[in-house]
């Protein structure tokens, strides 16, 4: 891969990919159409490194088009506006294609496969980062490397750690924020006590909100 492409260049050529489909490298193939969705620009200030799109974004094509969206966009306290903006706001999900559904009807992971061929340029064409929020677990395997050591629940605790390391772009850990959480937010109550009126104050700080 050309270092030097620009995310437009890349994000052109990923809604073009169809490596799951075609040449898949894990299991069986994609079992429907790929739609690879993503979005971002190289001014983009902030990335949801998130998991994979859902049935209602892979209908759509747009990222987060469904509750969880919603929910999301709560937790950062930006509207729709905002949210969808590439030039402020990178979507990129570790498997930019709807990957299908298990027996059970829940999604299956993201696709190996498109991380592997698009995660490491996609990020050296998004030079402005200052923070990358790492929502479900496969994002953070995958950025946190060792330091997903114990689960996603002990790495989300370990936030105020993770945020303040030196590294740049600075990362944040996050549930998805799937209604299937539920439970888990209810269990987990320091989550919106604490993590969340932080990551709200960084939103605001970086797009320079008023509220």
């Amino acid at each position: 891969m050309d270092p030097s492409l620009d995310f437009d260049e890349l994000a052109r050529r990923i809604r073009a990919c169809r490596i799951c489909r075609d040449a898949p490298r894990y299991g069986s193939a994609l079992p429907h159409e790929p739609r690879p969705i993503i979005q971002g620009g190289a001014s983009a200030r902030l990335c949801i490194a998130s998991q994979a799109p859902g049935t209602r974004a892979h209908a759509s094509g747009i990222p987060f088009d469904d509750r969880s969206g919603t929910r999301l966009r709560e937790w950062l306290g930006l509207d729709k506006a905002a949210f969808y903006d590439a030039s402020k706001v990178a979507i990129v999900p570790m498997g930019s294609c709807f990957p299908g559904q298990d027996a059970k009807g829940g999604d299956l992971g993201p696709r190996r496969e498109c991380a592997e061929a698009w995660r490491q340029p996609l990020f050296q064409a998004l030079p402005s980062l200052e923070l990358v929020l790492l929502i479900g677990q496969y994002a953070q395997a995958w950025h946190l490397g060792d330091e997903f050591r114990d689960g996603l629940t002990n790495t989300v605790r370990r936030w105020r750690e993770i945020l303040s390391s030196p590294q740049k772009p600075r990362i944040l850990p996050l549930p998805h924020p799937s209604w299937r959480n539920n439970g888990w937010l209810k269990t987990n109550s320091w989550f919106e006590e604490e993590l969340l009126p932080v990551l709200r104050s960084e939103i605001r700080t970086m797009f320079k909100l008023d509220r």
